[in-house]
């Protein structure tokens, strides 16, 4: 019984592991429906296919938000959203205040730091701004600079990459099916075009998106292969935190055990990406969960807070690195 209930495990070591193949999509939604009990192996297999794949080191990351709130989109999730009744104000940050942010996050260990905009896309005042800053930043501290601005134009992520911004966030947030129950302002279509221009324009690729959002486990293990699909060079995995205001802030909080069932079936699907912790692991998996996450197919995290919501203190989960004796991926040192 065991070893039937347990045999997508034995194909996952066959192909993933020794072959460096991801899981198929039918495969990915058999891993989410393991039972509790094969949560432990499922994780241990996941720590095995990253150590061999993608190797002992930690890629740290910080994130900053150049413009908060005032979106014209409905992402149900977003508290940043101008169409919700929710908490979060417009604010813009000034170059002085990226610049200080991009050191502390370098002083952090962090070799990633991202500029984030809540819009659907950059009008010339944004791209303006982001241009100042990005330049500001690479004079002043050596960390890679990403952003996250929305959907793009072919000219503006020619721009963007000209002007040395060394990855791009785009998160396609759910499964195709699924993605018309979170944003009706945009199409997933749309997400995919951008990031098919990041690529071209020989950008990384960075998309992930929200677990927990209503989603089935089917739709779930839809996501992964589309993101298998897409080959992103990294994958950051949010947990919704539903904020109040916004049409999910209702949802129940995802059971810590699916989360980390989640983590594991994505590393499975993705052996090669990095795979980054990033918003509501707190809430949804505590500092246990940390631990499991990392010793369960993560090789990525972003320290300290998140957008609108509280993260964990960079020196907690640096500490916990140190204590796993996984070192903090160098600058100059590709995963």
């Amino acid at each position: 019984m065991t070893t039937v209930r347990f045999a997508v495990l034995d194909r996952a070591r066959s192909q993933v592991l020794d072959k460096g193949r991801g899981l198929s999509e039918p495969d990915v939604l058999e891993v989410l429906r393991l039972p509790d009990e094969a949560l432990t192996p499922l994780l241990e297999l996941a720590h095995e296919v990253r150590m061999r794949w993608c190797g002992p080191e930690v890629e740290v990351e910080g994130i900053i938000s150049l413009k908060t709130g005032g979106c014209p989109e409905d992402c149900h999730f977003c508290s940043q959203s101008g169409l919700f009744a929710s908490p979060v104000r417009s604010a813009w940050l000034d170059i002085d205040s990226l610049v200080e942010a991009a050191k502390q996050t370098a002083k952090a260990g962090a070799t990633e730091f991202c500029i984030v905009a809540a819009v659907r896309g950059p009008d010339e005042r944004l791209m303006t701004q982001v241009v100042a800053a990005v330049a500001a930043i690479n004079d002043a501290v050596e960390i890679n600079v990403a952003c996250s601005l929305g959907m793009l134009t072919e000219d503006q992520v020619t721009r963007l990459a000209a002007m040395g911004v060394h990855r791009y966030n785009h998160n396609l947030e759910t499964a195709r099916s699924y993605f018309p129950q979170v944003v009706t302002t945009h199409t997933w279509e749309e997400r995919w075009g951008t990031l098919q221009m990041v690529r071209e324009a020989g950008m990384e690729v960075c998309c992930g998106g929200i677990v927990g959002m209503g989603e089935s486990l089917e739709q779930r293990a839809e996501f992964a292969g589309q993101l298998a699909a897409l080959e992103p060079d990294e994958v950051p995995l949010n947990f919704l935190n539903p904020r109040p205001g916004t049409p999910f802030g209702d949802l129940p909080q995802l059971e810590g055990s699916d989360a980390l069932r989640t983590v594991a079936a994505f590393r499975l699907a993705l052996p090669r990406t990095v795979l980054r912790f990033a918003g509501g692991r707190e809430l949804t998996l505590g500092d246990l969960g940390a631990r499991q996450g990392l010793l369960g197919g993560i090789n990525a995290i972003i320290v300290g807070n998140y957008l609108t919501t509280l993260g964990r203190p960079a020196e907690t989960d640096l500490d916990l690195l140190t204590e796993l004796q996984m070192p903090i991926k160098a600058l100059n040192q590709a995963l």
